[in-house]
Formats: C-alpha cells, structure tokens, sequence
C-alpha cells in the first residue's frame, strides 16, 4: 500500500489496526447517539450530540440508556472506550527499539507512560464489538453475526 507522506509510519498492520479502531470508535459513537435520541428528543438534538466530545454524553447516556434500561453496562463500557480512545488520540508517535514506529502515551491521572501495542488495539477492538452488540441487544436486535474481518487479528495472525 502506497501512502502519500514521507514521514515515518508504524508498520502497515499496526496502521490497520489503528485506522480501524478509529472508525469503529466513530461508528459506536453515532449509534450511542441514535439510541440517546431514540429516548430524548424534547431536549436533544443531533446536531448538538455530535458535536460533544465523547465524554460529554455521559450525563446524557445516564440519563437516557441507562435509566431505560436499568443497567449501567452500556454507560460503563462507553466509558471506559472513552478513555482507551483519548489514549490513542493524545498519543505521539515514538521509535521503538527495534526501529519502528509505535505509539505512546500516558495515564491522564497518573502519568504513567505505555505504548498502544497492537494487542491494545484489537482489545479495543472487540470492546468497541461488545458495545456494538449491547447496543443492539437494547434496541432489540440480535447483534449482527458475520464474519471477522481482516483487521480482526491477533499480532500472531499478522496478514503482513
């Protein structure tokens, strides 16, 4: 795959992994917010939801899903992708040991310094999965069963 920069980048399953980890943060975080307004449209709109950062619908996830639903599953497994996700974000680029590209970053709260492995990435994954599946588990549906895409790997089962 050619990508248009000269600047150095992670190896391209890392690269994978971590462009889709980012889309399906983003693809979670609308359907957080079509469930949001399935319950609450007096007050919300989605022009307004959309454009909160992600730990700003908190309140509004209690408020709605959890107090329909009278479980806080869906609130604290959102959250805690929340603060995977920042991790990511406001992650910066590192050279590893071994000459590659990775990133790093550090706890918000207690400065502690690691690196988002791939491991961290397909854990975010299939969290992002599992609110993928409660989510429409609260709507009513079955959770779709299809097959696991190629980004879905284990570091061991590397495509490259």
């Amino acid at each position: 795959m050619s990508i248009p920069t000269r600047q150095a980048l992670p190896p391209e399953n890392y690269l994978i992994l971590l462009g889709a980890s980012l889309c399906v943060f983003s693809s979670n975080n609308a359907f957080v917010i079509e469930n949001i307004l399935r319950i609450d449209r007096s007050n919300l709109a989605w022009h307004d939801l959309i454009d909160l950062e992600s730990g700003q619908l908190k309140p509004h996830v209690a408020r709605t899903i959890t107090k329909k639903s009278g479980d806080s599953s869906i609130a604290s497994l959102f959250n805690e992708i929340v603060s995977m996700r920042n991790r990511i974000i406001h992650s910066l680029q590192i050279t590893a040991e071994d000459g590659t590209q990775v990133l790093a970053t550090k706890v918000k709260k207690t400065h502690e310094q690691f690196r988002i492995t791939e491991d961290y990435l397909v854990s975010f994954l299939k969290q992002n999965e599992e609110l993928s599946d409660l989510l429409h588990e609260y709507r009513g549906y079955q959770p779709p069963t299809s097959q696991v895409c190629p980004a879905r790997i284990t570091p061991a089962e590397r495509l490259f």
